[in-house]
């Protein structure tokens, strides 16, 4: 079983030691619980993989504590990266460019690029600092599943597959980082995520949100990803138009703004309707329904603009189809 550790100096101390002997340790960012590894160390890399059962073609990010460190894991530093890292480091937002040979295969799935981002979260800085190493770091859960937002989540998907976790509560932000490439022109969003899309444009007003064709540089980008166990399908407006049927009292609804009648359970993202609180209530309230033992959850779209693409993104990721309701009835749409 993974050792539980502190987030004081100690605990600090002795995850980075776990991380500079090629072992594995979960540690709280701002967005969500990643899971990692020395990012120079090719074989510590892979144990994240087949702790994870993730699949070697998807790629993973890089933490770093300081810009310094990102310029020595790319090629270059164009100033529009610049200008990105002075605005928006420490912070959810990674950025694509060409890498340095010291980056291993495993990292990128054999592209020649490299996602890196400076979390804004004092822990896990203090714990790359301490280990003095660059950080590669997915998620903490099982491929395709929840990510994790509090540090019993990690122990629940991974508590036996990897070395430590520094337990450090629920993390703020609590949807993983936006993913932007700056290799093609003009630079393209490959995922969206905690650092708004609007903001960006403020510095790249031609940027890009259709998803790349070909092999992406960035993690989360499969058609079926952030998955619950439990069915999810995705609320649409009109009247059912026939199909599979299931009662809402076997049902779960994950609502935006106000609590839905007649479902076995309801949790509600943010009752003001503030996209900044539903995204960090997100994936715990899934988990939460998840756990239930519901037959399905009906989940309510949210605005698309701020954080609220971000949401969706996952949403869409997590889904199973769609579905329509009446009064007692959850209508299945494949």
């Amino acid at each position: 079983m993974a050792e539980v550790l502190g987030v004081d100096p100690a605990g600090i101390e002795r995850a980075a030691a776990i991380l500079r002997a090629g072992g594995l340790v979960a540690f709280p960012t701002e967005t969500v619980y990643g899971l990692g590894a020395n990012a120079l160390w090719a074989e510590a890399v892979a144990k994240v993989f087949a702790a994870k059962g993730r699949p070697s073609f998807d790629p993973v990010i890089v933490h770093v504590a300081d810009p310094g460190e990102a310029a020595k894991l790319w090629r270059e530093v164009p100033p529009l990266a610049q200008k990105l890292m002075e605005r928006f480091w420490p912070g959810p937002l990674t950025l694509v460019l060409p890498k340095q040979d010291v980056v291993p295969d495993i990292v990128t799935a054999g592209l020649p690029t490299v996602a890196v981002r400076m979390p804004a979260h004092p822990v896990a800085l203090a714990l790359i600092r301490e280990a003095g190493v660059p950080i590669a770091a997915p998620s903490a859960n099982r491929f395709g599943r929840l990510s994790p937002t509090h540090h019993e989540a990690v122990l629940e998907q991974l508590g036996e597959a990897i070395d430590a976790v520094l337990a450090g509560g629920a993390t703020p932000v609590g949807i993983e980082s936006t993913v932007v490439s700056l290799v093609e022109n003009p630079p393209r969003v490959l995922r969206p995520g905690g650092t708004p899309i609007e903001a960006l444009r403020e510095y790249i007003p031609d940027l890009r949100v259709e998803p790349p064709q070909g092999p992406s540089a960035s993690p989360g980008t499969l058609p079926r990803h952030y998955r619950p166990s439990t069915p999810l399908f995705l609320w649409e407006r009109g009247a059912p138009a026939g199909g599979e049927a299931l009662e809402r009292s076997r049902c779960g609804f994950l609502a935006f703004q106000q609590a839905w009648e007649g479902f076995a359970q309801v949790e509600v993202l943010s009752a003001r309707g503030d996209l900044v609180e539903a995204a960090a209530r997100f994936f715990a309230l899934l988990r939460k329904l998840d756990r239930a033992g519901l037959a399905a959850i009906v989940a309510e779209p949210v605005p698309e603009r701020g954080l609220g693409l971000a949401i969706m993104d996952r949403l869409r990721r997590a889904s199973s189809g769609r579905a329509r309701l009446d009064e007692t009835r959850v209508w299945i749409v494949r």
